[in-house]
């Protein structure tokens, strides 16, 4: 028969997978609502790399508790600068979507 220790450590161990599993989704997510906001703007999202710079518990608008993730990723205007940008996402939703100060593709303006 089956210990508690045992079970105790499994269902840790099985919360842990369904967690990192979970976080690996939403941050190919993160990293799809970028590509797709840089494309939008005429940049260039450099590496196709998000790396999570922040993980909390904060109250949704209706009081739920869900997880906010920070995630910063570098981006390029006109291919010879490395901006940087940051994405919070509150549960699946955009909570920020914030780009450094940049020039703009084709005209050499700073946007």
């Amino acid at each position: 028969m089956l210990s508690l220790e045992f079970l105790i450590w499994a269902l840790l161990i099985a919360s842990l997978i369904a967690f990192w599993w979970q976080s690996d989704k939403v941050k190919h997510l993160a990293l799809q609502l970028v590509a797709r906001h840089c494309q939008q703007q005429g940049l260039q999202l450099l590496d196709q790399t998000m790396v999570l710079k922040g993980l909390r518990l904060a109250r949704s608008n209706d009081g739920r508790l869900q997880l906010r993730r920070r995630y910063e990723f570098e981006f390029a205007s006109t291919g010879s600068e490395r901006y940087q940008g940051k994405i919070i996402l509150a549960g699946l939703q955009i909570e920020e979507l914030e780009l450094e100060t940049h020039l703009l593709p084709e005209s050499e303006q700073i946007h």
